[in-house]
């Protein structure tokens, strides 16, 4: 899977952690749902963490489209609402 953190590039991450990465997408999701900036502002911190410590950063210079769109992590949340879909950042 292939992930883009708006204003750091893409990342590659595999697909054996797809259900971790999903886990910390669905504390987004529910932060963005409850409307708790507090909430939110940890949840994406926690999301882009975790994909920049355990994916691998595609170089600028190799072309592919992503996967997924996350916010930068210091994205207000009314900014990351147009980015959700039905089931979060994270499709899947």
């Amino acid at each position: 899977m292939i992930v883009r953190v708006l204003g750091e590039g893409q990342f590659r991450l595999p697909g054996a952690l797809h259900e971790a990465v999903n886990a910390l997408d669905d504390d987004v999701l529910r932060a963005v749902e409850a409307g708790d900036d507090d909430a939110f502002a940890r949840a994406l911190a926690a999301l882009v963490a975790f994909i920049r410590e355990r994916g691998t950063p595609v170089p600028p210079h190799e072309l592919i489209g992503s996967d997924a769109i996350v916010p930068r992590p210091e994205s207000p949340l009314y900014e990351a609402r147009s980015l959700l879909a039905g089931d979060g950042l994270i499709p899947g």
